[in-house]
């Protein structure tokens, strides 16, 4: 009999998505927080996830943000997925390549609060909080 020995990792596993190429950076870095080029940006690369919760953060009313930020929040779910995240543990803001993910969960949370979406911002603070308990220190609530 061969001894097989186990190994456990210490913790919640840790998700971490891919960084952002040079050029979704150099776009993002063009577009700053002016509306039409952030459209523009989401057009030319639309799994891009910062270029949603931009377009979020800078809406004119909270419906609009509201739709950019579900957008940013899905694409999110799958780019998660995609990088090995099985429904629970980190996905850590500290690490900067997480944060368009974040930023969009936390801006859905922000739109569905100015809708009334009680319920819906609740769920998007806990979640955030299940990803990050140190959510806030990171990000602009």
């Amino acid at each position: 009999m061969t001894d097989h020995p186990v190994q456990f990792t210490k913790g919640d596993p840790e998700t971490v998505l891919d960084p952002l190429s040079p050029d979704e950076q150099a776009a993002l870095d063009a577009a700053g927080t002016d509306p039409a080029a952030l459209r523009s940006v989401a057009a030319a690369h639309p799994t891009l996830l910062e270029a949603w919760a931009r377009l979020a953060e800078t809406a004119p009313d909270p419906v609009t943000s509201y739709a950019f930020a579900r957008v940013g929040y899905h694409r999110g779910l799958d780019a998660l997925r995609h990088a090995g995240w099985r429904g629970s543990g980190a996905v850590r803001a500290a690490r900067v390549e997480n944060l368009g993910f974040l930023h969009s969960l936390n801006a859905l949370r922000r739109a569905a609060t100015a809708i009334g979406e009680a319920e819906e911002a609740h769920r998007c603070e806990l979640f955030l909080y299940q990803l990050d308990a140190s959510w806030q220190d990171h990000l602009s609530t």
